[in-house]
């Protein structure tokens, strides 16, 4: 479609509309954001004001995760932009796709002007896929580019900037694009036939299923035709949770590349990471330098971790087929019984075995009774997450959001208001902890006044206990990781949520209950005894 009669910020938001944008986050300056909003409102996409910017961009990227469309955020220029670098990096790491609209400076006006004055697209450049001023005289196309290459794998983030004058102006010759992103080239054959002869030549194959394969249909279609084929234990990575159920007898334990999983990955005889991208694998060597490997992506990995035996690269399900065509009749070698074993000692493993009466696995446990099926789960970083990841059950895809290839703290909020709107009947918990929460309270007021049904779990040991782990660890003294005892609940109050406060384990279940019930944001700030956690670290990173 061609039209002469468009703004610049018209015919922007005209892509946006065709690659399926459904809102945007942000906190708006003085400039061409105003347009933005307003070009946006009239075709039908709404705006949802933050009270920062990381925060909006993490909403961004999290719609990105669960549309499989970009999402979209907008902050002005200056500390605007500064200001919501964490969440590009956040978006840029765990592969989400996203647009994110700034305002620009007005070349005249740097003859004289040095007020706010940063070089944005030399900041930007490290967190994003690609970075455009819509100064070329076709701008509307140049964004539909834009968008494009934010959804091609691996998908990221990308940026425009223009000023308030420049939105105002009219486009001649727009036409607007559906969405053309690169299609990934099929497998070469040489890598094929190599996997297919490991798959045929393995007794005991093992998967770790990653990021890639939750995104598409496609890919978790493929994932489990390949588990099926090989009838052999799948780990999954955090982003990958839920790819195949976690009731499903094969999937033994998440993978994140530690101590926690190697005795029973370390039984297979091939490794066949499926989808994984080392982004998401922990700061620690490969653990299985004598294990054959088959690494299959979507795309080349940046970095690697080793060198695979077969690295075919293509569309997960056009190599999902192959593979699973080599399996040889009947399965592999293992058995049911050592599916169970399996998963019962690396459950064993991952439990918090130490700590006063309310624990971060107490919480966990007591919030998946609580919870109606089909809740939707966000996990911050820090030590809650370990327990929240191992204990919490899954049964779909995109039903745990984490940030992994960053592992930011104050995710969970920010993704749970995103997920909320994204599916407004759906329940949402968000597990944080208390330092996590303390980041971006605000926007539970933001929570508040866009009508979100969520409800928020602190983890409130008076922390940084992750860090203070490691800190004990390494034995130094307990300097620097406390806080002040803080109480989340009347915080929440006074921003427009239910508050609950808990302190004892005989109130959680109620407590839980009340929050879920609720209609709207609530926050149920729980004490918890923080000292299992060393133990549970030490099994399971090593």
């Amino acid at each position: 479609m061609t039209d002469t009669s468009l703004t610049l910020a018209e015919a922007v938001v005209d892509q946006c509309v065709a690659h399926g944008v459904q809102r945007i986050f942000g906190v708006p300056g003085g400039g061409s954001s105003l347009q933005v909003i307003e070009a946006a409102a009239r075709r039908g996409i709404p705006f949802v004001l933050t009270r920062s910017e990381t925060p909006a961009v993490i909403m961004a990227a999290v719609t990105g995760e669960l549309t499989g469309r970009p999402g979209a955020a907008l902050a002005t220029k200056g500390p605007g932009l500064a200001n919501g670098l964490n969440g590009l990096a956040c978006a840029l790491l765990d592969r989400a796709p996203m647009l994110l609209f700034t305002d620009g400076f007005d070349p005249a006006g740097l003859a004289y002007q040095s007020h706010q004055v940063l070089d944005q697209p030399a900041m930007a450049a490290p967190l994003v896929k690609g970075y455009g001023r819509l100064d070329g005289p076709a701008p509307g196309i140049e964004t539909a580019d834009l968008l494009d290459l934010a959804l091609t794998h691996p998908r990221g983030p990308v940026c425009v900037e223009f000023t308030a004058a420049r939105a105002k102006r009219p486009v001649s010759g727009h036409r607007t694009r559906t969405p053309a992103p690169a299609s990934p080239p099929g497998p070469a054959a040489r890598e094929i036939e190599r996997a297919r002869e490991l798959i045929g030549a393995a007794r005991r194959p093992a998967i770790v299923a990653g990021l890639q394969t939750v995104r598409d249909p496609a890919h978790v279609a493929a994932l489990r035709l390949l588990a099926d084929a090989l009838n052999c234990p799948v780990f999954p990575t955090y982003k990958a949770k839920g790819v195949l159920p976690d009731a499903d007898p094969r999937v033994i334990g998440l993978y994140v590349g530690g101590a926690g999983e190697s005795a029973e990955l370390s039984q297979a005889d091939l490794i066949v990471l499926f989808g994984a991208d080392p982004v998401e694998f922990a700061l620690q060597p490969w653990r299985y330098p004598d294990h054959k490997v088959i690494d299959a992506s979507l795309h080349p990995y940046e970095r690697r971790y080793m060198a695979p035996d077969a690295s075919p690269i293509g569309p997960l399900d056009a190599i999902a087929r192959a593979l699973a065509a080599a399996a040889p009749a009947g399965g592999s070698a293992w058995t049911e019984p050592e599916f169970a074993a399996m998963r019962s000692a690396l459950q064993a493993r991952l439990a918090i075995d130490s700590g006063g009466p309310i624990t971060a696995q107490t919480v966990v446990e007591a919030a998946r009774r609580a919870a109606p099926a089909g809740t939707r789960l966000t996990v911050d970083a820090g030590a809650h997450m370990l327990p929240a990841m191992a204990f919490w059950q899954a049964d779909a895809p995109n039903e745990v959001l984490i940030s992994n290839g960053l592992a930011t703290m104050a995710f969970a909020l920010p993704a749970a208001i995103a997920a909320a709107l994204h599916e407004p009947q759906r329940p949402v918990i968000a597990f944080t902890g208390d330092g996590g929460l303390a980041m971006c309270l605000g926007e539970l007021a933001t929570a508040v006044q866009a009508g979100c049904n969520l409800t928020v779990v602190v983890f409130n040991d008076s922390a940084l206990s992750l860090i203070g782990v490691k800190q004990a660890r390494s034995g130094m003294a307990p300097l620097g990781v406390g806080f002040a005892p803080a109480d989340f609940a009347t915080a929440a109050r006074g921003l427009g949520a239910l508050g609950i406060r808990c302190e004892t384990p005989g109130d959680l279940d109620a407590a839980l209950a009340r929050g879920l019930a609720h209609e709207g944001p609530a926050v149920v700030d729980v004490v918890i005894d923080p000292s299992g956690y060393i133990g549970q670290v030490e099994r399971l990173r090593g």
